[in-house]
């Protein structure tokens, strides 16, 4: 935890950018009757019955500092799927940067090794020298603050329903694009300090 405290109070370095990076899933859900016209201004009536359309997984990548980011949408959330994801940041997002610093969970395929899962050794390789990891603790996934942005992003575009994954992928693109034109950097204001004496617990008691 301390560990990922002390890169989020790192200053704001071009070279070497902080970036997080997240994902969920999300089920896609069509009507199975069209909502009823309403009259203007009052909230649209919809069946409560739906019809299911699979699911997919929705990757979020942000710089804190900056309040840049991107989310993309696909149909898995597999190492494969992680491993272009990280193509994309590196050689798209941040294609100047000395060293790129991540930060993620700890989750299985969110290692190294999902890089040569997909590419070639000296592609996987070289993907891998752009970037310096950092895994939130089991259980703290919480200081991810790529949750943040996924939080909004669910508030603001996905609490409705949506019945495939293009028209997903529509509407995602353009509440990045809008978000993107006015970004908002995240203020982390848990320090150190703050987490010992909160997490007091998680601490060993060495006054015994």
């Amino acid at each position: 935890m301390e560990d990922i405290i002390d890169v989020y109070e790192r200053p704001y370095a071009r070279k070497r950018p902080v970036v997080c990076l997240d994902e969920k899933p999300l089920q896609l859900l069509g009507e199975v009757r069209e909502p009823l016209l309403m009259r203007p201004g009052a909230v649209e009536k919809i069946d409560a019955e739906y019809k299911r359309n699979g699911t997919c997984s929705i990757f979020a990548i942000v710089e804190p500092l900056t309040g840049h980011q991107h989310i993309s949408v696909r149909e898995r959330r597999t190492a494969l799927d992680w491993a272009e994801e990280i193509r994309y940041l590196c050689d798209v997002m941040y294609p100047r940067a000395e060293r790129i610093v991540l930060v993620m969970d700890n989750l299985n395929t969110h290692t190294l090794g999902s890089l040569y899962k997909r590419f070639k050794p000296d592609e996987a390789r070289r993907l891998a020298e752009r970037l310096e990891i950092h895994h939130t603790p089991k259980h703290g996934s919480w200081l991810n603050m790529a949750e943040i942005e996924l939080n909004v992003l669910t508030r603001q575009c996905l609490n409705r329903r949506i019945e495939s994954l293009a028209k997903l992928q529509r509407e995602v693109r353009a509440w990045e694009n809008k978000r993107n034109k006015k970004p908002t950097p995240i203020h982390w204001l848990f320090t150190k300090e703050k987490a010992r004496v909160k997490l007091v617990s998680l601490y060993p008691d060495l006054t015994r």
